[in-house]
């Protein structure tokens, strides 16, 4: 089963390598890791989907490294996730507009046109991204890469109706 963390760390050298060496340690396979800067000066935001059967124990052995200041689990359906991901898919002239179609149904954006060719970027929730890459492996995907995946906690303290945004 796959799970979300969402780690606050010190920003500080070999933080990283820390947090990988032991999730690596202890045989979890981590899927996606996405680290940035966070809100407050000095701290950075970990993102990290692995897959594990149970993560007390790991969650127990995060919070000894030094540098880590909170471990969340986030919740798929209490959470925020996103990825964004850039296909480069084979599009030669009599083909162009219905991949070109599919992309406008995803809200894809073309960032590069070739002869044969047409780099998309595509970003949103995972299903989406997955969902646009099915549809589009018929074509024949030439080159692809995604992001880690990003995610933060819903807002559910405040009584205010929940409002998604489509993209």
């Amino acid at each position: 089963m796959n799970h979300t963390l969402s780690v606050f760390v010190e920003d500080k050298p070999g933080v990283l390598a820390r947090v990988s060496s032991l999730l690596a340690r202890r045989g979890f396979n981590i899927h996606s890791l996405a680290v940035g800067p966070s809100h407050e000066d000095g701290m950075s935001k970990m993102t990290i989907v692995v897959e594990a059967p149970e993560l007390e124990q790991v969650k127990k052995q995060l919070h000894k490294l030094v540098n880590v200041v909170k471990i969340t689990e986030l919740e798929p359906d209490q959470s925020i996730e996103r990825e964004v991901m850039l296909v480069r898919v084979s599009a030669a002239s009599g083909r162009r507009s219905d991949v070109l179609e599919i992309a406008s149904i995803f809200k894809a954006v073309a960032v590069d046109v070739g002869h044969n060719s047409i780099c998309f970027q595509v970003a949103g929730e995972p299903a989406k991204i997955n969902d646009f890459l099915e549809l589009v492996r018929p074509y024949g995907v030439i080159d692809l890469v995604k992001s880690g995946r990003v995610a933060l906690a819903r807002d559910t303290k405040g009584k205010q109706p929940r409002l998604r945004a489509v993209n």
